[in-house]
């Protein structure tokens, strides 16, 4: 016995108008569906030794063949739309029990003029509870601009993946991992996990460089750029990172975009004093205790003085020592 599809009683237009897109000529797309897949089945019998030369006799494949030929002229224009249907609810059941496990998010407000984002103990959404430590976030205003320098492994990578999460979640009507987010319609852009290509002849800067290629023109859109850069121009030397990152910061915030960049550099740190009052040092730090590194993820204002990386070789082994 054949079953038959179940009608959920929706009520929001939105879901209504999803179910209503899975009708085709008065047919449901599971009864199509079904329908297809039982003429594949059918089709497939003329493979089985027994049943091959009744198969032969009765022209079985070639009548099954016009069935399936006329059930693409009915609704093979329709499954392009079944299946975007089919991921517009799987995205909205995704993002329903996403609320449901984490009542505690909040929901952001979304401003419709300008260029902004500025949340209160912002948090990755994947980190556990027990470890992941919530920071302000303020792109608002005159400052359109962080430049988060710090020691390795300190948190400034994980604070651009918080704020692009937050970002997509809030403008896919999600809450957010935070106790405020206020934000404008963003463009979203980032050169995190960046690699080179030894298949195309591509080194990693090279690949860096046309993605920020890419970011700049999405800045000149009509939907404000909120751009994350992972330690920009990390591979070239210090005097030509400084002026082509000044550069290109210069030219977005220009446009109109707002924006993280990280770096260990303490001399790009001097970005934000060339573009003050729009852009603003800020920085992550660390202790040493007891001969380990102890990090916590707390974003302070102002630049960070010293790096652990000769630290971190020692707690590996590693023969530092200058004498």
């Amino acid at each position: 016995m054949r079953r038959k599809p179940r009608r959920e009683d929706f009520k929001a237009a939105r879901l209504t108008s999803l179910r209503r897109d899975l009708d085709t000529a008065g047919v449901h797309a599971s009864v199509a569906i079904g329908r297809l897949h039982r003429l594949v089945e059918l089709h497939d019998w003329q493979h089985n030794q027994f049943f091959a030369p009744v198969a032969a006799a009765l022209l079985w494949g070639t009548h099954l063949a016009w069935a399936i030929e006329r059930w693409r002229r009915l609704h093979g224009s329709q499954v392009a739309t079944w299946q975007g249907t089919v991921s517009d609810f799987e995205a909205l059941n995704s993002l329903s029990a996403y609320r449901y496990e984490h009542p505690n998010d909040v929901w952001p407000e979304i401003v419709a003029e300008g260029a902004g984002f500025d949340g209160d103990a912002v948090s990755h959404p994947l980190l556990p509870a027990a470890r992941m430590v919530p920071n302000d976030i303020r792109l608002w205003g005159h400052t359109r601009l962080l430049v988060v320098s710090g020691s390795n492994m300190s948190g400034k990578s994980t604070l651009l993946r918080t704020v692009g999460i937050n970002t997509v979640l809030a403008l896919a009507g999600a809450p957010v991992r935070a106790a405020r987010l206020r934000m404008t319609p963003l463009t979203l852009g980032a050169t995190l996990r960046i690699q080179g290509s030894l298949q195309q002849g591509r080194s990693r800067l090279f690949a860096e460089i046309t993605r920020i290629r890419e970011l700049a023109d999405k800045a000149r859109g009509p939907v404000p750029l909120l751009f994350l850069l992972d330690e920009l121009f990390h591979g070239i030397n210090s005097h030509d990172r400084l002026l082509g990152a000044s550069g290109i910061l210069r030219s977005l915030l220009d446009r109109g975009a707002i924006g993280l960049v990280t770096t260990h550099d303490l001399a790009l740190t001097a970005i934000a004093d060339d573009l003050a009052p729009r852009a603003a040092n800020v920085h992550f730090e660390d202790q040493i205790e007891g001969g380990e590194i102890r990090f916590d993820y707390r974003m302070k204002p102002g630049q960070v003085t010293r790096s652990n990386a000769i630290a971190l070789m020692r707690t590996v082994g590693l023969d530092v020592d200058p004498t």
